[in-house]
């Protein structure tokens, strides 16, 4: 059943249905009774911080050097948060800063509530919490729940079968075969290769779905999901505002059955590498049930520290590249809230440089139309895990696909260096460190590296890039460090820091902040994005993804636009200046550009009409 409240005051009810409109990452207002000034003061008191935040991922190791010896860490944070404030950050996460062998450069955890020395001392990472303060910029760390290392003291006493650390982690005897042990089942590692490590002194296989020195804990023991909560504590009374929680889907195993036993799983027949993590069809590994309800739990211990010690919410964002009606899980339910932010990769692992216009509607739609009532949807462009945006997308698409992450609704999450146009770079065989390459082979490795987007971030044009000074980097710098580099582009105007400068100073209007969108595909190249609000500006962002040149009539695709609009922002690739105007009947643009329009009046109900839906909303197509 399809609800109205407010007025309707033109027939283009059909058009703006299908063309889908999406409320539910706000609240809603008496649109009758409106008072603009007084419902908006209203409604940003009561906004939470992280529904429009502007997020940043810092890869520590890469982002700046304080102290010469090739890798970063966190007084070169602390150093450089004055450049996320003048970016308009919000809010960091930082990847694994803990003690660690660096098996897999941070995410096997020794110790959970200790500063590896080299990122620096607890006393550096204080001080970057009160500078991080000062900005009122909000640091968020990454949790790691699904292993610890090998070398951690929880591992090491479990080995030695400790009765408190025994079943910490999840053993098993193996099984014998024409008397050969072998290990229980058929899993493999996300690392490539066998899910199962023996270990001689236990004289038992351990199961580690990642690298071998990450031996997965035992979440069905109940002391292992308190002794992780008391980590988030730990570091919550140290002033952090929420974790990344990494790998969520990986959390939980099938149980194993009354024998201790678990099943194979069945074969993926696409895939004929039977090292391949692919190899398998991932059903009793990923994606249990209960990952998803410790979220929920996970979700109560931040909720009840902030109401015990007050002070801003506390979030979780969630890593998974699950099914989507998985993800929709992670925001909780009816009775029980789940994490704010379930990570949005749709726009990563669905577009590529080949995608249409459709491609991308379809991307954005499916998360819109599938999150729940009353949810915020969030938009990821890229992380330490996935090859940059200019190498994926193209160069030429860096800033449509930063005026698209910064005009669509909800918060936004930036990779470091995304913002400046960084790209992928080449890492030869012998300079690659990270295991998933690592593990492989020469012919294969590029294939499954992630170094190559994990590279120093790229400060200046001086002497290696100004990420430090040392005479070498931990991984090589990119070629390109001399032209795309913070230092320059402060001094061009259009330049991709630039551009994404000004979409987050654009991005405080009320309407790119609480206002409705409608997302259409025009054509094969064309996306557009609507933002409006009742009695405020309303905003078209268009991107002309591909190589033709396009005439567009924005009055055939829109049914409650005026017939003139004005450039508020441009791209290097536009003709057109900022404060121009343009009738909207023939909107003309160049091959890969972007640019956002904007109403020359704020609109008001007379202008056209205002609907939002309950959450007896029906599904919205899209054009």
């Amino acid at each position: 059943m399809l609800l109205f409240c407010g007025l309707i005051l033109c027939c283009g009810l059909a058009s703006m249905v299908s063309a889908g409109v999406f409320p539910n990452y706000h609240g809603q207002f008496d649109f009758v009774t409106w008072d603009k000034e007084k419902s908006l003061h209203d409604y940003e008191s009561t906004k939470k911080w992280w529904e429009t935040a502007a997020f940043y991922q810092i890869y520590p190791r890469s982002f700046k050097d304080s102290n010469e010896d090739g890798v970063g860490d966190l007084k070169g944070i602390t150093d450089r948060l004055p450049y996320l404030k003048e970016i308009g950050i919000n809010a960091t996460w930082l990847s694994p800063i803990f003690p660690s062998p660096m098996a897999d450069f941070g995410y096997d955890i020794s110790n959970f509530t200790e500063i590896d020395p080299l990122f620096g001392t607890m006393q550096d990472f204080e001080d970057m919490i009160a500078k991080a303060k000062e900005l009122n910029i909000k640091i968020i760390l990454d949790f790691v729940p699904n292993h610890s290392s090998d070398e951690c003291e929880w591992f090491q006493k479990s080995i030695a079968e400790d009765p408190h650390y025994k079943d910490m982690y999840v053993w098993h005897p193996g099984k014998i075969i024409d008397g050969k042990r072998q290990p229980p089942t058929n899993w493999r590692s996300v690392f490539r290769g066998s899910a199962w490590q023996w270990h001689e002194k236990r004289k038992a296989y351990y199961l580690h779905q990642f690298g071998k020195k990450q031996p997965d804990l035992n979440y069905r023991l109940p002391q292992v999901k308190e002794m992780m909560k008391e980590v988030m504590r730990f570091w919550l009374r140290k002033g952090v505002a929420g974790f990344r929680i990494d790998s969520v889907a990986h959390v939980y195993e099938v149980a194993p059955n009354s024998s201790g036993d678990w099943p194979d799983e069945p074969r993926n027949m696409a895939v004929n590498d039977p090292d391949d993590w692919s190899y398998l069809q991932h059903i009793y590994t990923v994606d249990q049930l209960e990952s998803t309800q410790l979220l929920y739990e996970w979700r109560k211990v931040l909720d009840d520290f902030q109401q015990q010690h007050g002070g801003d919410e506390l979030i979780i964002m969630a890593e998974t590249y699950s099914p989507i009606e998985v993800i929709m899980k992670y925001y909780g339910n009816d009775t029980v809230n789940g994490v704010q932010i379930p990570f949005n990769f749709l726009l990563i692992t669905w577009l590529t440089n080949t995608s249409s216009a459709y491609d991308y509607a379809k991307a954005i739609h499916t998360w819109l139309d599938n999150m729940p009532n009353g949810r915020t949807a969030n938009w990821v462009l890229g992380n330490h895990d996935q090859h940059r945006l200019a190498s994926r997308l193209g160069e030429d698409r860096v800033d449509m696909m930063n005026i698209l992450l910064l005009t669509l609704p909800g918060c936004s999450v930036t990779y470091m260096g995304e913002e400046i146009g960084m790209s992928n770079v080449w890492i030869s065989w012998n300079d690659t460190v990270d295991p998933s390459a690592c593990n492989s082979n020469p012919n294969i490795y590029e294939k499954l590296s992630r170094d190559p987007e994990r590279t120093p971030f790229q400060w200046s044009d001086e002497y290696q890039a100004g990420f430090t000074t040392a005479k070498k980097t931990w991984l090589p710098l990119a070629l390109d460090y001399e032209k795309v580099n913070v230092k320059e582009e402060r001094k061009v105007k259009l330049s991709h820091l630039d551009i994404y400068k000004q979409l987050q100073e654009l991005r405080k209007q009320p309407t790119l902040r609480h206002g409705l969108a409608e997302i259409v595909a025009i054509n094969n190249n064309v996306l557009a994005v609507k933002r409006y609000l009742l009695k405020d500006y309303t905003y078209v962002a268009l991107m002309n993804i591909n190589d033709n040149r396009e005439t567009i009539n924005l009055l055939e695709v829109f049914s409650d636009l005026p017939e003139e609009m004005m450039y508020v922002l441009v791209t290097k690739q536009s003709e057109k200046k900022i404060g121009t105007r343009v009738h909207i009947s023939s909107v003309q643009l160049n091959p890969k550009e972007a640019v956002v329009l904007k109403s020359l009046t704020q609109l008001s109900t007379t202008a056209g009409y205002f609907v939002y839906y309950t959450h007896e909303s029906p599904k919205n197509k899209i054009v």
